[in-house]
């Protein structure tokens, strides 16, 4: 993956295939060649030319602190702009979505259509909690064992259906047992990315198409919140996905590539 000077820092990024691009942005902790398990080759096959990255404080990528949301817009905008992207089409889950809907609102010339996967436009009681504890627990110096922390990540990201099926449950627990997220001071960093107060009065400003997708058993950003998001954006659509939890691209990826290549070809 090539990197390049992005805002002053060195940004992670890859191409793949060609046509209309295509811009993918991760979530919290995770590298931008998780897209690549699913969406990356439905895209490719679809006739886009696909632009994964490493956010700003994940990999290679720099950046190790005091960071905003904000921050993390403007390197997106930066690589779409020194790629020569736009407008383009882009796609982000959890962290990554609200980047791009926040990039939606603040350069809509960038953008030709959005997709939120597992998005938010506030934080409530529980998500504040969850991450306020989290981040005490990061800063502790305390190294949990990797099966505890593949069991957690387990039960905060997956569905029912999956925690019930003994035989992919393993398969995934074996999977985040030997890739275990690493905590380091930009993972962290994004910890610090809440909402202090809501986007949702925001994002009626949202003019660009935007698809919202929610997973019915998401307990880390309930379905809830996504549809919030989609009722604030007037140009938004709304779909929910059961059976999947937090990581609903992974779970139930045939289903989601449908849905945002549909939306797509709009």
């Amino acid at each position: 993956m090539p990197l390049v000077e992005i805002n002053g820092i060195p940004l992670n990024y890859t191409e793949t295939g060609s046509g209309e691009p295509v811009v993918l942005v991760m979530g919290t902790g995770a590298s931008g060649r998780v897209w690549f398990l699913h969406q990356v080759p439905a895209l490719v096959d679809a006739g886009y030319r696909v632009i994964t990255f490493d956010n700003r404080g994940i990999g290679p990528s720099g950046g190790t602190s005091g960071f905003t949301i904000e921050d993390l817009v403007a390197d997106t905008v930066g690589l779409i702009e020194h790629l020569g992207l736009a407008p383009c089409r882009l796609m982000g889950t959890s962290m990554g979505a609200q980047v791009v809907q926040e990039l939606a609102l603040a350069r809509p010339e960038l953008v030709r259509q959005a997709v939120l996967l597992a998005t938010r436009g506030r934080d409530d009681a529980m998500r504040t909690a969850v991450r306020e504890a989290e981040r005490e627990l990061r800063g502790s110096g305390l190294r949990l064992p990797a099966r505890h922390e593949a069991i957690v990540r387990a039960l905060k990201n997956l569905s029912p259906r999956t925690l019930n099926d003994d035989v992919a449950l393993q398969d995934w627990l074996d999977v985040f047992e030997m890739s275990p997220t690493l905590w380091t001071d930009g993972v962290r960093a994004q910890l610090e990315l809440g909402m202090t107060e809501s986007r949702l009065p925001a994002y009626r400003g949202i003019k660009v198409p935007c698809l919202v997708v929610g997973f019915a058993d998401d307990v880390t950003l309930p379905p809830h919140l996504g549809r919030e998001v989609a009722e604030a954006i007037p140009s938004a659509s709304y779909e929910e996905l059961d059976g999947c939890g937090h990581y609903g691209y992974l779970e139930r990826p045939d289903d989601v590539n449908a849905l945002l290549l549909k939306f797509f070809r709009h």
